[in-house]
């Protein structure tokens, strides 16, 4: 009976987990991070090293993530995350952050994976939405720009919004 016990009790805590978890939406940006605030860089890089996880197959969350299709299209998906994570680290050394760097392997690469202007424009959009919240100054400079730049291992094309963003 103990048994039984622990085990319903992991089965609801597992199931709870499982419906928070996929609840929240997560961003995975295509930004160049140098537009991101303090908080949203941090975010970027815990949520990308969790898709890097999933890539890996060393976690169930977030397994279908449409965001994740582009990474897992490339003929090496690890490697085009961890380029990925490289540029997010090199931000956060720009800005004098402590991200530990044994937690990726060091890619520098460019424009291996395709993103689209309109998704970045976008991106931006819902950038300067989040940040007029939380840091005006950092807003107030992406507002009047008229092009953003990607992540660079990111190469742009002249397309429409990616199809995981339309609703």
């Amino acid at each position: 009976m103990y048994f039984v016990k622990i085990f319903l009790y992991f089965l609801y805590f597992h199931i709870v987990n499982l419906v928070i978890i996929n609840s929240i939406k997560m961003r995975l940006w295509s930004l160049h991070p140098k537009y991101l605030d303090r908080a949203w860089l941090l975010a970027c890089w815990r949520e990308w090293l969790l898709a890097k996880k999933v890539l890996e197959w060393n976690t169930i969350w977030y397994k279908n993530h449409p965001q994740l299709n582009r990474f897992k299209n490339f003929s090496n998906p690890i490697l085009a995350i961890n380029a990925f994570l490289t540029q997010i680290y090199i931000e956060s050394k720009n800005r004098w952050y402590v991200f530990w760097s044994n937690k990726i392997e060091y890619v520098e690469l460019i424009w291996i994976i395709e993103v689209t202007d309109w998704q970045l424009n976008y991106e931006k959009e819902h950038l300067f939405k989040k940040l007029s919240l939380r840091d005006i100054n950092k807003a107030n400079l992406i507002k009047d720009l008229e092009r953003v730049t990607s992540n660079p291992i990111f190469r742009i094309i002249n397309w429409n919004i990616e199809s995981w963003e339309i609703t």
